[in-house]
């Protein structure tokens, strides 16, 4: 099984911090075991509090099913329960931006 790690930024809508967080701290445990069997692992999310930019950083099979997961509806019921704290497209599925690895040190 081969891995890749996937960086990503997403943003918070204002004043949403300690909301993101407290939602985080409560993840629903379907949702983390949907995240497992889509194949990721060791996933974080880091705040720039000046600016409200979240920074995920994942590890993933190279043969993931994160674009099906998107479609079931444990992921459909997340994106609806945060659209209200952070940036969203029109079916509630945050705007991420991917990064591109410059540097890494193994």
């Amino acid at each position: 099984m081969t891995e890749e790690k996937f960086a990503f930024t997403m943003r918070l809508n204002a004043g949403m911090q300690a909301e993101y967080k407290r939602r985080h701290d409560a993840i629903w445990p379907a949702l983390s075991q949907a995240l497992t069997e889509a194949g990721v692992r060791d996933y974080s999310i880091h705040l720039d509090p000046e600016t409200d930019i979240l920074f995920a950083v994942l590890w993933r099979r190279t043969d993931h099913g994160l674009d099906a997961l998107a479609t079931t509806e444990i992921m459909q019921e997340w994106w609806a329960f945060m659209a209200d704290i952070m940036h969203t497209h029109a079916d509630n599925a945050p705007v991420t931006k991917p990064l591109e690895t410059v540097f890494h040190m193994a």
